[in-house]
């Protein structure tokens, strides 16, 4: 019964075989974080824990820290004697980060450990493709597979147009469309989700997030407004969440983001198709500005690449300053940020295993 209990939740053979390392602990998955109380569950039952005094002095920075989604080994299977220790954070397989709100340029991981993420954007007022790059390129970097959901289908009159325009930006990913506010307007988000998966959901505020995720739960779990003008929607969700779903999964629920500071990304998945002409240039370090024989420009000309496009990969480009890094530092760059200051080689190897994958 414990077994199953931790499988549900996840628990892979990798994670068990790391679990060993610590004999006198006990495996755990971070539910939901309220500044420095976690809430934990483990093989019996959810507790409350706190992090270690020594897990805390030898943090470097917050990606040190345990997330939403992680694995952690606690001190305790119950909390009858009190809150559990959290004594360190098991490897991490994927990692959904950002930039942290304020004027602080450090690093914040939103939720860890996910495969399947879906960024919702819905077919109203808040369709926006600038915005959707941008959460892609972050997806992609997080070693998690990108699902794209368009919402509230039933409040537009263009879907088909929409459709096509996703389509242009979203390479290589799938797409599906559904209505929040209709009671089966959850299905097409079925065929991903399976026993021991997980799947966050990331999105502006209002898109129909916490009304899918209610209807996957088969209660109301979160609680949600009626839509508000120029039908934007409106819900509650203020902190970061982990929920077991009845017929088998895991979600995470995230609060919504009016703007996504973007800490790490893979444009060279999210922007494919320039990365390519990029490669036809008839100079290697083309600006893709007034140089003679720009494959880029040339796209842009003959209405194959949209302006706004490439302006806004010129844009994120600069936002997470990789330019003039070369492939091996980028690579290290991103591992930095995914794992945490002091990723080990282990976590290196899990890194490339995935990416190759």
């Amino acid at each position: 019964m414990k077994h199953d209990r931790l499988a549900s939740l996840g628990f892979t053979r990798e994670l068990q075989q790391e679990a060993t390392r610590y004999p006198e602990l006990y495996p755990a998955r971070v539910a939901e974080q309220h500044h420095n109380i976690y809430e934990v569950m483990g093989e019996q039952e959810t507790l409350k824990a706190r992090v270690s005094g020594k897990m805390a002095y030898n943090a470097l920075d917050s990606m040190d820290f345990p997330v939403v989604g992680d694995w952690v080994m606690i001190d305790r299977l119950d909390g009858s004697n009190g809150e559990a220790v959290i004594h360190c954070v098991l490897p991490r397989k994927s990692a959904f980060g950002r930039k942290s709100a304020g004027t602080s340029n450090e690093g914040q991981i939103v939720a860890a450990n996910i495969d399947i993420i879906f960024i919702c954007m819905s077919l109203n007022e808040n369709f926006n493709l600038r915005r959707l790059e941008r959460y892609l390129s972050v997806a992609w970097s997080s070693m998690a597979t990108p699902v794209v959901v368009l919402t509230k289908a039933d409040l537009c009159d263009a879907v088909e147009m929409r459709l096509a325009e996703t389509a242009e930006v979203a390479i290589g990913v799938d797409i599906v469309v559904c209505s929040a506010m209709a009671e089966d307007g959850y299905e097409e988000l079925l065929p991903y989700i399976s026993e021991g998966k997980t799947i966050a959901f990331v999105g502006s505020s209002g898109v129909g997030k916490s009304t899918m995720i209610n209807r996957l739960m088969g209660e109301e779990i979160l609680k949600t407004r009626e839509i508000g003008d120029m039908d934007k929607g409106r819900h509650t969700t203020t902190h970061r969440q982990l929920l077991l779903l009845p017929g088998g999964g895991i979600v995470i629920d995230t609060p919504g983001m009016r703007e996504l500071q973007i800490d790490m990304a893979d444009l060279s998945r999210s922007f494919e198709d320039i990365e390519e002409l990029a490669s036809m240039c008839k100079f290697s370090d083309c600006s893709h500005t007034k140089e003679p024989g720009c494959a880029v420009q040339r796209a842009i000309a003959n209405g194959e690449l949209s302006q706004k496009r490439f302006d806004n990969y010129v844009k994120l480009q600069t936002e997470i300053g990789y330019e003039g890094l070369n492939s091996r530092q980028l690579e290290q760059e991103k591992i930095n940020r995914m794992f945490g200051s002091k990723a080990d080689m282990k976590q290196v190897m899990k890194y490339y295993k995935n990416k190759n994958k």
